[in-house]
């Protein structure tokens, strides 16, 4: 499966790269492939493509605040969670990603 992510957290620092490492860490040992995007107190770093996201079967959005450019996953299979999660439960939040996406094909 090819996810794409945005991470972001209230304060834009450690919970947003922490969930970005998790969930590309949790990505890897299901075998998926994975880009994630954060969005944080330095900005937007690892912007994703257009390419990327039109590739993507998945649309992960580990965030706690709004975040910028929403809108051009529109069409796409969206799942929202909290970063706490992310980093708590990312093998977890794999196989749900999996379910989802399978239930809904």
């Amino acid at each position: 499966m090819n996810i794409i992510c945005v991470c972001a957290c209230t304060v834009g620092i450690a919970h947003t790269y922490i969930a970005a490492e998790k969930l590309e860490q949790a990505a890897q040992k299901s075998g998926h492939t994975i880009n994630v995007e954060t969005q944080g107190t330095i900005g937007i770093e690892n912007e994703l493509t257009e390419k990327e996201i039109e590739k993507a079967d998945v649309v992960l959005l580990a965030i706690d605040v709004k975040i910028s450019n929403k809108e051009r996953f529109e069409g796409k299979k969206v799942i929202e969670v909290p970063t706490d999660l992310a980093i708590k439960s990312p093998n977890k939040l794999m196989e749900k990603i999996e379910e989802i996406t399978q239930a809904q094909n």
